[in-house]
């Protein structure tokens, strides 16, 4: 037991949208141990030790497995009362951050970056992973945090439909999604206009060409009408 008080745990860096499907898949039953049997048929081996490290710092289990009443309140809580089960939790378990000297609603990214890297002396990666857990957390609790953190997180990585995160600029390749395009352009020419166009650059017919000359023409003027837009 001293070592387990002793050891200072990492803050969850598993995927949030992974613990959140995870509390809300025991909605019909909460069992009264949360192990590896349970969990194997719907996680990795490294995704399921992720989920029951993350579990045990937010006080959801006890060393053993054990829900706690906290688990079983989320598990049941809707709405706004998810929301406020949410941020006890938060509040619980996160206390290195809201009962430091550090201000999560003015701080920068880059100071809860330190705080995550002074605390808990975790690579650069795991912090990361942290803070994104941290932050969806927070949101979904209704903690306003700063603006200089939120836009950070949203600004390097963008959501999909099926809730896994994609890198939104990645080898110099960055997205078209809010490409602009002039409105004082020239329209496109349209399709009588096309005709016109290739009809113009098409030489004109000359009477004094030779026979053979004449009759590749025809050939050439047959072949544009067919291949021109009707």
């Amino acid at each position: 037991m001293a070592n387990d008080i002793n050891h200072k745990r990492l803050p969850p860096y598993i995927s949030y949208r992974t613990f959140l499907n995870f509390v809300e898949g025991m909605q019909q039953q909460i069992p009264s141990r949360i192990d590896r049997s349970y969990w194997n048929n719907t996680l990795s081996g490294s995704t399921g030790t992720q989920l029951m490290a993350a579990l045990r710092f937010l006080k959801l289990i006890d060393s053993n497995g054990k829900p706690s009443n906290q688990l079983k309140t989320l598990v049941e809580a809707k709405g706004e009362q998810k929301a406020i089960v949410l941020k006890e939790i938060a509040a619980s378990s996160f206390g290195f951050i809201f009962l430091g000297s550090l201000e999560p609603q003015n701080a920068t990214y880059a100071q809860l970056e330190e705080l995550f890297h002074d605390t808990f002396q975790c690579t650069n990666d795991v912090a990361r992973k942290c803070i994104k857990f941290f932050i969806a957390l927070s949101t979904d609790a209704g903690i306003t945090l700063s603006p200089f953190i939120t836009k950070r997180s949203k600004s390097s990585y963008t959501h999909t439909t099926s809730g896994t995160i994609k890198q939104r600029k990645k080898n110099g390749i960055t997205t078209m999604r809010n490409l602009v395009v002039p409105q004082d352009k020239m329209e496109l020419p349209s399709q009588n206009h096309w005709k016109e166009m290739l009809l113009n650059k098409f030489p004109t017919f000359d009477p004094s060409w030779n026979d053979e000359v004449k009759l590749k023409w025809f050939a050439a003027f047959d072949e544009l009408i067919k291949r021109s837009p009707s």
